[in-house]
Formats: C-alpha cells, sequence, structure tokens
C-alpha cells in the first residue's frame, strides 16, 4: 500500500508547561492519534489479495496474516498513533444485529483457511504491543465506535481505517476515516468528504442506510429507495423520525427504525484499557518466525 499522508490532528497548550502522565487507560495529550482498525475488514481484503500459497509452518494458510500484519506496520509507521486497537466480529455466535433481525448478513461464507486466520490474527496484534476488542453480541463496527467516543471524550484524535462505509457516522472534526480507494491508496474522510459522497451528514448516515438499506448486509430499506432519494429525504426531514412524522412510509415505520437501529454503531461495546502504548517488535518477531514467516520476523527484528 503507499504511504499516506500523516495526519495533522495536533494538541496542546502552547504554554511549555509539562503535561501530566496518562492515567491508566486515559490517552496522554501527547498530540498522536489513537489509530482504530476494523480487523475483519481488512483481514478480508489481505486474504483475497494474496496468494493462496502462502503458508505457516505447520502449512496452515498465512497470507491474510501476512498481509495484515504489512498493513498494520505500514500504517503505524505512516500515522505514529499513540494506540492501536483492532475490533473484531465473532463468527461463532450470532450478534445482537442478526437476533433483531435474522436476514442480516445472511448467505456469508468464509473459507476455512480464511476462519483459521481470523483465530491467529488477535494473537498477532497482541504480539505487537497492541489492543484487541471482541466481545459476543458485538461487531468490529461497534468497538470503532466505542474506541472513537471514548479518544473525543478525553479531548483527542482518532483515525479509523474501515473498508465499511457505515464507518462515515463517525467522522468528525476529532475523527478521520481512513478509507480503501483505487491503486491500494487509503483516502481521508472527514464531514465534508461524507456530505461529498453521501449528500448527508455524519450523523445522518444511520438515517440514510436505513432508506436507502445496505445489500452488503441485506437490509433492504425503503421500498422504492435508492441513494439520491434518501439522501434527499435525510436533507430535507433532518433525520428518519422527520421523514416518517411527515406522513412517509408509514406502513414500514417500524422496520425502517429497526434498519436505522442495525445500521448505528454501537459506541457503548466493552474496550480494553487504551492508555499510550509502546510496540513490542521483538515478541512480534519471534511469534511470526514461530509460525515460519521468516521475512516478516527478520523485518520486525529490525524494527526491534
Amino acid at each position: 500500500m503507499p504511504k499516506t499522508e500523516r495526519s495533522t490532528h495536533r494538541t496542546g497548550d502552547g504554554t511549555g508547561r509539562k503535561r501530566r502522565p496518562a492515567r491508566i487507560g486515559q490517552p496522554a495529550l501527547s498530540g498522536r492519534p489513537l489509530l482504530v482498525i476494523d480487523g475483519d475488514s481488512f483481514a478480508h481484503r489481505s486474504y483475497h489479495a494474496l496468494p493462496k500459497t502462502i503458508r505457516r509452518s505447520d502449512g496452515k494458510a498465512a497470507g491474510a496474516i501476512l498481509g495484515f500484519a504489512n498493513f498494520l506496520l505500514r500504517l503505524y509507521v505512516d500515522e505514529r498513533p499513540r494506540a492501536v486497537i483492532v475490533g473484531w466480529d465473532i463468527l461463532e455466535a450470532p450478534t445482537k444485529r442478526h437476533e433483531m433481525f435474522p436476514a442480516y448478513q445472511s448467505g456469508r461464507e468464509f473459507d476455512d483457511d480464511l476462519i483459521q486466520q481470523l483465530k491467529v490474527l488477535p494473537e498477532l496484534v497482541a504480539a505487537f504491543g497492541f489492543a484487541n476488542a471482541k466481545a459476543p453480541g458485538y461487531e468490529a463496527d461497534d468497538f470503532l465506535a466505542a474506541a472513537v467516543a471514548f479518544e473525543e471524550r478525553a479531548g483527542g484524535f482518532a483515525l479509523v481505517a474501515s473498508g465499511d462505509r457505515d464507518s462515515f457516522q463517525l467522522a468528525s472534526p476529532r475523527t478521520t476515516i481512513l478509507y480503501p480507494s483505487r491503486g491500494g491508496e487509503l483516502a481521508r474522510i472527514g464531514p465534508e468528504e461524507v456530505e461529498q459522497r453521501y449528500g448527508v451528514h455524519p450523523n445522518q448516515v444511520p438515517d440514510f442506510i436505513a432508506l436507502r438499506g445496505d445489500p452488503s448486509d441485506k437490509v433492504p430499506g425503503a421500498a422504492g429507495v435508492g441513494p439520491k432519494r434518501a439522501a434527499k429525504l435525510v436533507r430535507r426531514y433532518g433525520t428518519l423520525d422527520g421523514v416518517l412524522k411527515a406522513g412517509l412510509f408509514q406502513t414500514q415505520a417500524e422496520t425502517l427504525r429497526l434498519y436505522r437501529l442495525i445500521g448505528t454503531m454501537d459506541a457503548k461495546a466493552p474496550l480494553p484499557l487504551l492508555a499510550d502504548q509502546e510496540p513490542t517488535w521483538a515478541s512480534a518477531s519471534t511469534s511470526t518466525r514461530d509460525w515460519g514467516l521468516n521475512q516478516l520476523a527478520d523485518r520486525l527484528g529490525e524494527m526491534a
């Protein structure tokens, strides 16, 4: 992936006074952003981008592991975050969204090789010295929202790497979305870019999704409504509730509210401690060498 532009977010009081060290779980006012990553999104991309012939020492697939590791290293070097957290889906049990709407994401099937690597990748993240977030009932998206809310409340900045446009609802003056674009680059999406792409404000994205639908998640949206009309309705009435109060889609009101709930990231998802981190490259080098990924191990050893 080509080098991305560094974050321009900076904080500080400009007085020259020594800053107090951060309390456990609280960000330091270092001006460095919290990097929040949708693990499943980039694991899938890595799996499909690299040859399936890449294997670990035990013969199991390793393409997604190698691709994800390279992506994570590149992001860390480019952005120099104060800490990194990677959110993960749980494939073994239904989420709250599946329970509310059984058709949600129906029909998705993953290769066994990908599933095996998805189980290993959190170990790789931990070996790097970074944090993982994974819990029953929640999706990776929810941990992104929770981490952003945590960092913004503390007065910090966040960078959210995700290939899911639902993440655009998190864009704000303090949070930038790093979204994959052509050529493997990462587009930087803020509130202005969300409006340019969707025609709505970031906080209106769940209302927009409810009306337009989300084919990738099997959410149909309002009957006969496409992206342009959905954006027009949200701009005119402000919210889905405003649209319904205007007398539109009365027979679909309850269903559309459900779709909005499904499309809203849950910022109350449980998080690990997010104090400042120091990468543990040596530990990561040992782990990847044990897996037979020697070139990656050598690179991590050099960084250590």
